[in-house]
């Protein structure tokens, strides 16, 4: 059963944690809005905004977005209607610059992070989450073939298409990724921790006992507002 909360929720986790499986149920479930950074440089890139457009030029030249840019995208994202009464942040802030930078962006709403989840998987476990990843060359859509696999092998449900796995999706490439995150993200975590607002989630267990303790948290942090 759905029901209505309020505040603010840093959703952390490295790659094949399963955060946007979890955050997409969470949306649903207390009605604030799922903002994925990768989502929102998607959607600026495609309307062509001044964001957008600013986004396209670093990565044309190949180098990372400044910190500034993402920081703006967020901002901008907050004006919108469906977030005044919070979100669920997944891939920001990355680091303790920018978590200081969304204080600083919620402050001059009145507001603060509510909560921080981290959804703790250990390195080897998300080895082999990652490595059964595959995607459809036709529509996109992803596949995994332990936990969400395919009703004929090779050949997507929705359309029909081949599937294939990414060309960066090796072994070698997983490791360096996890540990460029866990390198990030490690003193983001001790950042939370010592405000009070980290929440550690077993995300070794399924999907439904994690969404279950996370459910909980968050459902405890942020309080039902109807």
């Amino acid at each position: 059963m759905s029901t209505s909360a309020s505040g603010y929720i840093v959703l952390l986790g490295a790659p094949g944690a399963g955060k946007g499986t979890q955050a997409e149920r969470l949306e649903k479930d207390i009605e604030l809005p799922h903002i994925a950074t990768g989502d929102l440089f998607r959607a600026a890139l495609k309307q062509q905004t001044e964001l957008g457009k600013l986004a396209q030029s670093y990565m044309d030249r190949g180098v990372l977005v400044p910190d500034d840019v993402t920081i703006a995208m967020v901002k901008e994202r907050f004006g919108q209607a469906d977030a005044s009464r919070g979100a669920i942040l997944d891939g920001f802030p990355r680091t303790v610059e920018q978590a200081v930078a969304l204080d600083s962006i919620l402050a001059e709403r009145g507001a603060g992070v509510t909560i921080a989840p981290y959804i703790k998987v250990s390195t080897d476990t998300l080895l082999a989450r990652l490595a059964g990843r595959w995607v459809c060359r036709g529509c996109g859509a992803v596949y995994h073939m332990l936990y969400s696999p395919p009703a004929r092998e090779g050949v997507c449900d929705s359309c029909g298409g081949e599937l294939y796995q990414r060309s960066d999706d090796t072994p070698e490439t997983h490791l360096k990724r996890i540990q460029v995150y866990l390198e990030e993200t490690a003193p983001l975590i001790e950042f939370y921790r010592d405000r009070g607002l980290l929440a550690e989630v077993d995300g070794e267990q399924d999907i439904e006992g994690v969404y279950a303790d996370l459910l909980r948290l968050v459902r405890g942090a942020t309080q039902s507002s109807s």
